[in-house]
């Protein structure tokens, strides 16, 4: 049975909007204001999650950022992500050449609990906000693992809106110099 995973990068105050500032957003870039150093042992997490993963779970814009990144590269990383099946939740029709790639579609609690129970290991869920409030709200998410930078935004698209959720902490460990690395298993409510 597979288990859902929310893996995403975080400010300290739990913005996940606009990381590079491509969006043009007020509280963009901050993903980009880190030392190389850190970049490095960000990316060093990151692939070896990716050897870990047994697929990912996506909405439609992130599949879409993803996907122009990284369709095309080179290198051990881009072929364990490439190679990796995508499964994707879109409004509109969008991409879909980022490797083995399906779109879900209808109930999306329902396509969600099947690719659970069809897959054997880690669904990664990255970015991808809203879908991450749904899975939290339909109760089927396993874990949580966030990469915390240090910038306070005081605004902007938040990971956990209006979501709820009692954690039960598995790992916490410095990243780097100034990133933290938080890991939650999510507790079943009774």
């Amino acid at each position: 049975m597979g288990r859902i995973v929310i893996s995403t990068n975080v400010t300290l105050d739990g913005v996940s909007q606009d990381p590079t500032g491509e969006e043009g957003s007020s509280v963009g870039g901050w993903f980009l204001e880190i030392s190389e150093g850190d970049r490095a042992a960000w990316a060093a997490l990151e692939h070896e999650e990716a050897k870990n993963t047994a697929a990912y779970l996506v909405g439609g814009r992130s599949y879409e950022w993803f996907a122009t990144r990284w369709v095309g590269r080179e290198g051990e990383w881009a072929a364990v992500l490439n190679g990796t099946p995508k499964y994707v939740v879109r409004s509109h029709a969008g991409r879909s050449d980022w490797g083995p790639t399906t779109v879900l579609d209808g109930d999306l609690e329902a396509a969600v609990k099947d690719l659970k129970s069809r897959t054997a290991g880690d669904i990664v869920v990255y970015a991808s906000y809203q879908l991450v409030e749904s899975l939290l709200a339909y109760g089927l998410v396993d874990e949580i693992r966030l990469v915390v930078f240090p910038s306070v935004n005081g605004g902007g698209g938040r990971l956990f809106d209006s979501a709820r959720a009692r954690l039960s902490l598995r790992e916490t460990r410095p990243l780097g110099t100034s990133l933290v690395y938080l890991n939650y298993d999510v507790e079943v409510a009774a």
